[in-house]
């Protein structure tokens, strides 16, 4: 059984597939094309992303891709725990500019969908933290963007402050919101 759950951002969802677990450990169906549908989540996945973080404060993102390589995302983590967040980059949307976060863990076992149109990054919260995350369209650099992962008008509470983050030099020096092209209109 699948558990799909909106957020805040009603086009982000929790998805929680089952673990059918015994004395061996357990098995789960990570993703099926039917029973996502049936979920209300359709996908063409082209692409599986796998990262390590080794350091806790490990920072990735604010990442999306514009058209026509825009890309849907289902992202997981298989060991550690992260706090994974979705901004929506639609600017005729009413919820423009805003943001979910939610943990996600090997443990708890969800997954977070994010769509076409949201900016995507996580901050991991243990160490040795692998991330595996399927995507609708493959990786382009001509397309590839972000938004500055503490941006203040975003205000998202990240668990480690500006100092403390472990970032990319890509990652530090992207553009905020207010200086976003209308990638998603």
């Amino acid at each position: 059984m699948l558990s799909v759950t909106s957020t805040a951002l009603p086009d982000v969802k929790i998805i929680t597939p089952a673990r059918h677990g015994d004395q061996r450990g357990f098995f789960s169906e990570t993703w099926n094309r039917e029973a996502m549908r049936a979920a209300g989540v359709d996908a063409d996945f082209v692409q599986d992303n796998h990262s390590l973080s080794g350091p806790v404060g490990t920072v990735r993102g604010l990442h999306f891709q514009s058209a026509p390589f825009a890309q849907d995302k289902l992202v997981r983590v298989s060991r550690g725990r992260i706090l994974d967040v979705a901004v929506d980059l639609r600017r005729s949307s009413p919820t423009y500019g805003q943001h979910v976060a939610v943990e996600l863990s090997a443990e708890n076992w969800r997954q977070l969908w994010v769509p076409v149109g949201f900016a995507h990054g996580f901050c991991t919260l243990e160490p040795d933290t692998e991330v595996q995350y399927k995507v609708t369209a493959p990786y382009s650099a001509a397309n590839d963007h972000g938004v500055l992962w503490n941006d203040p008008d975003i205000g998202i509470d990240w668990p480690v402050s500006g100092a403390q983050a472990l970032l990319s030099p890509k990652d530090q020096k992207q553009p905020r919101l207010a200086e976003l092209q209308p990638w998603f209109d």
